[in-house]
């Protein structure tokens, strides 16, 4: 007969083999990101978390309001925004240095609702006729802190019609942190034009994509990238992440997503 104590010793050896065999928990990754990237990261969530079993927890603002939050102290794993601004982030300590890892950059584009004429957009002074021709003109709101809106203003200033156009502007806020609505506003038909970057206007219904605004009208500001939160709670999976982004399964979404190579400088 086997002694009541030999029993209890194969009863905790079990046990303690039953730990130490278990899967490991998966982790959540607290990713905060630039609205510009919604549709990218959604389907890179979806492989990663299938990957790895890790789950990220993504909250999406405008890449200045990102940056803030940072800055104020929020808890985070992993910040996607522009690289100037994770460079700044580095700077001051919030991001580990060397962690940032580019994704690609996303040319501001022109949009339209869906069937509707096609402007000129083919060179700056197309541009400018089409800007001036339009009833109304969405874009991000500036003052949001997002960066294509920043650039468009600038943009508007250089071409020298920001006072006679101004009427016609219609600056889409964020809200509840979503990306700025830009081409839902052109698709209900609250505007005429809308101007933002390609990988947020892909993915909406009932708009037509005109095209890329020409060269001389895009900024290497709006190159996108990833970077190690210096505080991150669970280091490894947020590298596990990183590695992800960098490596060819979100390149190829990257690429899918409207997101050009190199960071355009």
């Amino acid at each position: 007969m086997v002694s009541m104590n030999f029993s209890r010793r194969l009863s905790l050896v079990a046990a303690a083999l039953a730990v130490l065999c278990a899967p490991a928990r998966a982790a959540d990754i607290k990713v905060l990101a630039a609205g510009a990237l919604h549709s990218t990261i959604q389907q890179v969530a979806a492989e990663f978390e299938k990957a790895t079993g890790n789950r990220l927890v993504v909250t999406y603002g405008t890449a200045g309001g990102v940056q803030q939050r940072i800055e104020a102290g929020e808890s985070v794993d992993v910040a996607l925004l522009t690289k100037p601004r994770l460079e700044r982030l580095t700077q001051s300590g919030k991001i580990a240095a060397g962690s940032i890892a580019v994704l690609g950059r996303s040319p501001i584009a022109l949009a339209v609702k869906a069937g509707a004429a096609k402007p000129d957009i083919s060179s700056v002074e197309a541009v400018k006729k089409t800007l001036l021709a339009a009833k109304s003109v969405a874009y991000t709101d500036p003052a949001s802190g997002g960066t294509s809106g920043i650039h468009f203003a600038h943009e508007l200033e250089e071409l020298g019609i920001a006072a006679e156009i101004a009427p016609k502007l219609k600056p889409i806020k964020s809200i509840d942190g979503a990306p700025p609505a830009v081409g839902a506003a052109i698709a209900k038909g609250e505007a005429e034009l809308g101007f933002q970057p390609i990988s947020e206007l892909q993915a909406v219904p009932g708009i037509d994509i005109v095209g890329p605004l020409p060269a001389e009208m895009q900024t290497p500001e709006l190159t996108y990238a990833a970077g190690l939160s210096a505080s991150a709670s669970d280091p490894g999976p947020a590298k596990a992440l990183l590695a992800f982004l960098a490596g060819p399964n979100g390149a190829a979404v990257v690429k899918a997503k409207g997101l050009l190579p190199g960071d355009g400088r």
